[in-house]
């Protein structure tokens, strides 16, 4: 599989699900839905943590 394709893919995801979750925390109150700020950041500037972390991209598999 090609890698930047699936960054292209998993990027606007990113920014998507962290956005809905920042939404979501302003509009219930409940304040663990502010933690979307770590995959709102992460699409922006287009790093991936588990990818860090693990040094692979769960998505790609075994290379």
């Amino acid at each position: 599989m090609d890698v930047k394709k699936i960054r292209k893919i998993c990027r606007p995801i990113r920014i998507v699900v962290g956005l809905s979750l920042i939404g979501a925390g302003l509009y219930t109150g409940i304040g663990w839905f502010y933690l979307g700020i770590i995959p709102l950041i992460a699409g922006i500037v287009n790093f991936c943590p588990l990818c860090g972390i693990t040094k692979q991209c769960p998505l790609i598999g075994k290379e």
